[in-house]
């Protein structure tokens, strides 16, 4: 493979990282109060879930969700932590990739109405895929370092 500036695996590293970076913007300008204290943002999710076309969304949201809405929010604002985290110091990459993936194709599935949000998403995942596939924890990251996961 040629490439100008960096290797391949050095490419895949600056992706993995600048996900990275994007997924603890994501969590650094949450209104975390409003988050944890007011629920905020589990009852926006909430409203969206109630009015989604997809009748599975709904039910998935009122089984899973709603009975426990404070402990989804630390999990939904930790996750973005933790997979930003995760994918900077290239730490457990495959998981945090993995999380990652997971979140954003949740997140598609929510927010389908909501064409401003969908492009985001989409390419996070399509990010997160690549970057899982082509094992981008070979360079740059505590996982080579430490010498796990092939790196």
């Amino acid at each position: 493979m040629r490439t100008v500036w960096l290797s391949g695996a050095e490419w895949l590293a600056v992706l993995r990282v600048g996900l990275g970076l994007w997924w603890l913007e994501s969590w650094r300008h949450k209104d975390k109060k409003g988050w944890f204290e007011r629920g905020t943002g589990i009852a926006w999710a909430a409203g969206v879930a109630r009015d989604h076309r997809w009748p599975a969304v709904r039910t998935g949201f009122q089984r899973v969700v709603a009975p426990r809405p404070k402990l989804m929010a630390y999990v939904v604002v930790y996750a973005e932590l933790a997979v930003g985290l995760g994918l900077v110091t290239g730490l457990l990459t495959p998981v945090a990739l993995l999380g990652g993936l997971v979140l954003n194709l949740l997140y598609l599935v929510l927010m389908i109405h909501d064409w401003a949000e969908q492009g985001q998403n989409a390419m996070m995942a399509l990010i997160s895929l690549v970057a899982l596939l082509a094992l981008s924890w070979q360079t740059w990251s505590l996982d080579a370092a430490i010498g796990w996961l092939g790196a």
